[in-house]
């Protein structure tokens, strides 16, 4: 899995996707773009591929697409709808653009690093670092993490994010 981080400008969601798609598409990768405001690691992107891959190898995704699979992982929502806010919207974006060539691809760190670089010259205006840049507050809640569990776990936000991402499949 391939992370790439910058900013882009969007007046056309759908048009967006669509790039990316086309992007997937040619090099036979899954491509999902987040709002970095809401990505609180890499870990949380890489659980949250594993387990949508875990879902589709069992018959168990919620969705039929594994990039949408992968958001809603990330999400932690059975929601499409709840979970395209994780997902990029109209106006300038800070992004995190999850590129994986999938489980079993054979020379998947070549085909991902093509794909890592059309996506930074195809779609993004400015490469430059975002992942870590999240919004606590933003996320806390999204995923519902209040003053009362930090106070009682020991755990941080980033933990607790990729508990949530987990129990998506214990929901079901």
């Amino acid at each position: 899995m391939k992370l790439v981080e910058g900013v882009v400008d969007v007046d056309d969601v759908d048009a967006f996707v669509t790039t990316l798609d086309g992007v997937a598409s040619e090099t036979g990768t899954t491509i999902q773009a987040f709002d970095a405001r809401y990505v609180v690691s890499r870990r949380h992107l890489e659980r949250a591929a594993e387990l949508a891959d875990r879902a589709i190898e069992r018959g168990d995704a919620i969705a039929r697409d594994r990039a949408v699979e992968i958001l809603l992982y990330a999400a932690g929502r059975r929601q499409i709808t709840d979970a395209l806010e994780l997902g990029v919207s109209e106006g300038t974006n800070r992004v995190v653009v999850l590129v994986d060539a999938g489980p079993d691809a054979a020379g998947s760190e070549d085909v991902e690093a093509d794909a890592a670089a059309a996506v930074r010259s195809q779609v993004l205006d400015a490469v430059e670092p975002t992942l870590g840049d999240y919004d606590p507050e933003r996320v806390r809640e999204y995923f519902d993490v209040g003053d009362a569990e930090l106070d009682v776990v020991d755990a941080d936000i980033e933990a607790l994010v990729c508990e949530r991402v987990a129990l998506l499949v214990v929901e079901r």
